[in-house]
């Protein structure tokens, strides 16, 4: 068996070797082929029989085919022909995908028989610029503090080209910015990619956004392109502090107005963002304690609201310094000052003070005599705080303006006691608000008497009738006069003025009582000898000086008649400021 066996080894070892030494002196040498990618269906590579020396009747007997390395077949030959053609469109970068390679090539085997011969066929394909260049992104985002420092550099993400050598990226532009660059890198592969360069300082609050586009270039003819967004979005820093549009501001405030009234809003900008630009107000250590008590500083809307009743009188102008804070890691502030006026309300009235007021006085006194002075003033201001002052119309007094606010009061007429001996003055001042406010005030003024009166009798001549035989001591009449004047000004005291009749003085026929102005005879008096007595009493006051006034008097004896009635004369009375007459008949 074993005979037999290794007799049979041996011959399929031989016939092995044979096949295998056939094959290998078959094979020729590398046939190379370059064409460019994608070229269309059918296109005549080159001849191939012609190349291989082979005779192209023969190639369908010897049964010529093509075998390719790898799993699609992308050329064929023509039998007929003996034309190497492209049976399928060749994509080098589907073939080829890996760019590390420097060439790509397809590879065929060629094979015939009777005899078997194997030519081995080279296809280098080479590329075309069918790919432009693309980012995996179309859109790159970077956030870049306003803080960072020109110079600094952020890396972009590279662009992509399937082409390779020439065809692949060469160079990227970067659209026009004042900000911004690129610097273009290459690796180590040969691959561009390109570096984001920080040219020029960063400023949130002029451009929080900056767009950009990248443009990647590939080496082709003609060249493609693939372009990218860069959105860069400038984060704040907090390099900006709160701003009010003015340095001073200038409001009016009503006075009384009601606590809570708004007096203005406050509003100081910031231009950073987030807590950077979050704003609170406060005062400033300028802001005295009573501005602060007066009104109220909401510390997040800026809100100045009135927080106690706001007197004009009490104070015309508030000053305050507010700070404007933001609540920045470290807090930037601004400030602005404020004036308040207090527009005043017509809410005070009118004040009257008698400085000084002599009372009484003789009703002598001269025409411009000052009886008072009077000051007059309204807290409120403008027309509210002009004040007029007067007094009644029927009086004889006048006011005259001695200096701001000061008057006199002082006599405009002449005075009488006896006709009016008291007034009682009511000063009224008025302010010229709208609606006006008042207010009075009142005294009375006495005037003193002085001794201006001449007494008066009621007669100014009397006519006494008397009868004869009288008893001696009898009241002949009561003469009484009058005197308007006070107290010792209107004492009168009665005289008989001295004279002679019939050698006899008048003292001893007659007497008066010198306090009521009784007159009595001081003898019998006879009809025969003496019918009528004539003589003139005298009425003096007590003043100082003393006036007086003098009547005359006539006394008529009346004879007694038995068996008769008495006859009665009446006597004329007539009004006489000196003398009055006194006749007595006998």
């Amino acid at each position: 068996m074993a005979a037999t066996h290794l007799p049979h080894c041996s011959i399929w070892y031989v016939s092995a070797f044979l096949f295998v030494s056939a094959i290998i002196t078959s094979v020729s040498t590398v046939t190379h082929y370059t064409v460019p990618e994608e070229m269309d269906e059918g296109s005549i590579v080159a001849n191939l029989a012609t190349d291989l020396g082979l005779d192209v009747k023969s190639l369908s007997e010897r049964k010529m085919r093509i075998d390719i390395v790898g799993n699609k077949k992308y050329l064929d030959v023509k039998k007929d022909t003996g034309e190497l053609f492209i049976l399928e469109r060749i994509d080098r970068e589907l073939l080829c995908p890996l760019k590390t390679a420097t060439s790509c090539f397809l590879r065929l085997d060629a094979t015939i028989e009777n005899p078997i011969r194997m030519f081995n066929i080279e296809v280098e394909i080479t590329d075309i610029n069918d790919n432009a260049p693309h980012f995996r992104r179309g859109t790159m985002h970077l956030d870049i503090s306003e803080s960072t420092a020109v110079g600094e550099r952020f890396s972009l993400n590279n662009a992509a080209d399937p082409d390779v050598g020439v065809n692949s990226v060469k160079n990227y532009h970067l659209s026009a910015s004042e900000h911004f660059s690129i610097e273009i890198q290459t690796g180590r592969d040969g691959s561009k990619f390109a570096d984001l360069i920080l040219k020029q300082s960063l400023d949130r609050e002029q451009q929080a956004v900056h767009h950009l586009t990248l443009t990647a270039v590939d080496g082709g003819v003609p060249t493609r392109t693939g372009t990218a967004s860069i959105i860069v979005r400038v984060l704040d820093v907090n390099d900006n502090a709160p701003s009010f549009d003015k340095d001073s501001y200038v409001f009016n405030v009503m006075e009384n107005s009601p606590i809570g009234s708004l007096v203005v809003k406050l509003n100081a900008t910031d231009l950073d963002e987030g807590s950077n630009s979050d704003v609170v107000y406060s005062y400033s250590l300028y802001t005295s304690e009573r501005t602060q008590e007066m009104f109220n500083l909401n510390p997040e809307s800026g809100e100045i609201r009135v927080k106690e009743m706001i007197n004009y009188e009490d104070l015309k102008v508030y000053e305050m310094e507010v700070i404007a804070s933001d609540k920045g890691p470290v807090s930037l502030s601004g400030q602005c000052r404020l004036t308040i006026h207090v527009t005043d309300m017509n809410d005070n009235h009118p004040e009257i003070s008698i400085k000084s007021f002599q009372s009484p006085i003789k009703e002598n006194e001269s025409m411009d005599t000052v009886v008072s002075v009077v000051s007059v003033s309204d807290k409120d201001s403008g027309d509210n705080g002009v004040v007029d002052l007067r007094i009644p119309d029927n009086m004889p007094f006048k006011l005259r303006e001695s200096s701001d606010n000061y008057y006199e009061l002082v006599v405009s007429e002449p005075l009488d006691r006896e006709k009016v001996p008291e007034y009682v003055i009511t000063f009224t001042v008025t302010d010229r608000g709208s609606p006006p406010l008042s207010d009075n005030e009142t005294m009375t003024l006495e005037l003193l008497d002085v001794n201006d009166n001449v007494p008066q009798f009621p007669q100014s001549f009397y006519t006494i009738r008397v009868m004869e035989n009288n008893a001696p001591g009898a009241l002949l009449s009561s003469l009484t006069a009058f005197d308007p004047d006070l107290h010792e000004n209107q004492y009168l005291v009665y005289f008989i003025i001295e004279k002679e009749i019939a050698n006899t003085s008048m003292s001893m026929l007659f007497s008066i009582n010198p306090e009521n102005g009784n007159l009595y005879a001081l003898k019998t008096f006879d009809y025969e000898i003496e019918k009528e007595f004539l003589f003139h009493i005298e009425a003096r006051d007590s003043g100082s000086p003393p006036l007086s006034i003098a009547h005359l008097s006539s006394l008529f004896i009346r004879h007694v008649c038995f068996g008769m009635m008495p006859s009665c004369v009446c006597a004329c009375v007539c009004v006489c400021v000196c003398v009055a007459n006194l006749i007595l008949y006998l």
